[in-house]
């Protein structure tokens, strides 16, 4: 059975003020297996995010389903692990703590949050920052946070939306090598939002290209480069012929996007 299936799923929001309703997500199937890493592009508007956050279960959909190990996603819940765009750590705690607010929630035993939470410090890079709040941390730092948080939860499914979108770039490929790595050791599911095509190719195994709103996936990818990952596997042949196809995909869904506005 796959790990995630997406049936039929489209979302129509209602209009504003009585205009027009806004279809954002086209009737869309996706098959996701255990361990895949699958990056999403799509120009802008296209439904991407929106995707994602059905599959958290933040958003329903207007028709369809969506099945984590062949239950139905009706609503949030700790098997799915969430990283946006934007720093969502609570800022009256500590690294320490918002790593560890997942495992309160599910009363672990106060001696393996401090296991699990020292694991994930440690793979993430936060040692001696354990008490230091969010905003003594700088961005990076904090989607480090983020993202420890989510693991700490060991969620079936991670699901990061541009979670390095408002890094520099320096810091976005660190934090790309880091995440790569932590997949490579425990080979999590992931789905990954993003709208570098760089970073598209370089973390996933399969690419997802969606057309322009309302958006429907336009093709499936198949990343077939060798782990572990070095970030100077961007400069091969491969990796040029890679990032070539997917732009010529992209830049025909922004051409369509920008002459129907």
């Amino acid at each position: 059975m796959s790990k995630l299936r997406v049936e039929n799923v489209s979302r129509v929001f209602p209009g504003v003020r009585g205009g027009q309703p806004t279809r954002a997500l086209e009737p869309t199937d996706l098959t996701v297996e255990d361990n895949d890493f699958i990056t999403i592009l799509g120009p802008s508007g296209c439904g991407k995010s929106t995707l994602l956050r059905i599959v958290s279960g933040l958003d329903r959909p207007t028709t369809g389903r969506v099945l984590l190990d062949g239950q139905e996603v009706s609503q949030p819940g700790p098997d799915r692990g969430m990283v946006f765009q934007s720093y969502t750590l609570f800022p009256w705690l500590t690294v320490r703590e918002n790593i560890a607010f997942g495992l309160r929630e599910k009363r672990v035993p106060v001696a393996e949050q401090a296991d699990i939470v020292n694991r994930f410090i440690g793979q993430v890079g936060l040692k001696g920052f354990e008490n230091h709040y969010p905003k003594q941390l700088s961005g990076g730092m904090q989607q480090r946070t983020a993202l420890a948080r989510a693991l700490a939860n060991d969620p079936k499914i991670l699901l990061l939306d541009e979670p390095f979108g408002a890094l520099d770039n320096q810091t976005r490929a660190l934090m790309q090598e880091l995440l790569l790595g932590i997949w490579e050791a425990d080979r999590k599911t992931v789905l990954f939002v993003t709208h570098d095509i760089d970073e598209a190719i370089f973390m996933a195994n399969r690419v997802l290209v969606m057309t322009a709103r309302p958006g429907r996936v336009k093709c499936d990818i198949a990343i077939d480069l060798p782990h572990p990952r070095h970030y100077t596997m961007k400069t091969t042949p491969e990796f040029a012929a890679l990032k070539a196809r997917l732009t010529e995909e992209i830049r025909v869904e922004s051409i369509r996007a920008a002459a129907e506005h």
